[in-house]
């Protein structure tokens, strides 16, 4: 096994430097890879692609940060620890200069708050915008004392893992419909060390947890809320690669946020909160259905950094019991 740490040589080492032309070892010279480099930007750039995207892909498989890409001292490296063979390396950044598929993807991982998170083409890649959600809980929480939560359509795990984050008394009960989606958020709470404290569901959105109508004290969630219509002009990287299942909110993107709206009052205690993020210029119609469903109050919006209106927040108020 390569180690970084015993492994970056200066000219006067005894060791022998590594001339991976075959591109079968995690450790390649960085001559070699200075020499791959050059012939990769240049294809980004013929791609039309960020030179940053390059850099990001290259510290996430390999030892070397972002100084050492930017001033080109690597080079002079005998050694260069990769996750995967340099052959399946630049493998990897083909794909992404031919075929768009996106970089989280083909790294296996992507940053997410204070983590990184596994991810694989079964589950949404997580994005910055729904962190802010994570904060928007814990503001809404205050005051009150939080025993359960819910993160239903859980994809990668990376809502549930926040919660259980800032909310580290709390049980977190994370659903979803996919069952190779639940095996990636699994894994990330495990490798995280949240496992005991995030329990996994498999279903369609409150179902699998329905001995506990009544006792969530709030409900995260990220729903699929592009209308079906508007899939095909989503970037390539999305549309292509993206589960739809996780993409696809209906006609007008809304049918999982109504459903949401109308089946939540079951689950939730009073005084419980509703938390989503929808889609730009869904906020306000979102706000309404919250609104005329009669079981809210304290109906309010958020705007993310960009600011876009990107969440809807609500708090559960006595109701009769509804059916799913």
């Amino acid at each position: 096994m390569c180690n970084p740490f015993n492994n970056r040589f200066d000219s006067n080492s005894n060791n022998s430097p590594i001339d991976d032309r075959d591109g079968s070892s995690r450790v390649v010279s960085g001559r070699i890879l200075a020499s791959w480099y050059g012939e990769a930007k240049a294809g980004a750039i013929a791609a039309k692609l960020p030179i940053a995207e390059l850099d990001w892909f290259l510290q996430a498989l390999s030892d070397l940060d972002r100084l050492a890409l930017r001033l080109g001292t690597y080079q002079t490296r005998s050694r260069i620890c990769l996750q995967v063979p340099f052959a399946h390396l630049q493998q990897l950044w083909q794909q992404r200069l031919e075929e768009r598929v996106p970089l989280q993807y083909l790294a296996g991982q992507t940053a997410w708050r204070r983590f990184s998170v596994k991810v694989s083409p079964n589950v949404l890649i997580p994005r910055p915008e729904t962190e802010y959600l994570i904060d928007l809980a814990l503001k809404a929480a205050e005051g009150q004392r939080m025993e359960n939560w819910a993160d239903l359509g859980t994809g990668s795990g990376a809502i549930a893992l926040g919660l259980a984050e800032v909310f580290p008394t709390a049980g977190v009960h994370a659903v979803d419909f996919s069952p190779k989606a639940l095996d990636i958020a699994r894994e990330n709470a495990k490798n995280l060390n949240f496992g005991s404290r995030i329990k996994f569901y498999q279903g369609s959105w409150w179902e699998p947890l329905a001995a506990w109508k009544g006792k969530f004290d709030g409900m995260a969630a990220n729903p699929p809320y592009i209308p079906s219509s508007l899939l095909p002009q989503l970037q390539s990287e999305v549309f292509r690669h993206e589960p739809h299942l996780a993409l696809d909110g209906g006609a007008d993107g809304l049918d999982s946020i109504r459903h949401l709206v109308r089946t939540a009052p079951n689950y939730l205690r009073l005084g419980g909160v509703w938390l989503v993020e929808v889609m730009a210029g869904q906020a306000k119609t979102t706000a309404s259905l919250l609104e005329r469903e009669g079981q809210y109050n304290n109906i309010q919006v958020f705007r993310d950094l960009a600011g876009i209106e990107r969440f809807v927040l609500g708090y559960c108020r006595p109701s009769r019991e509804r059916r799913l």
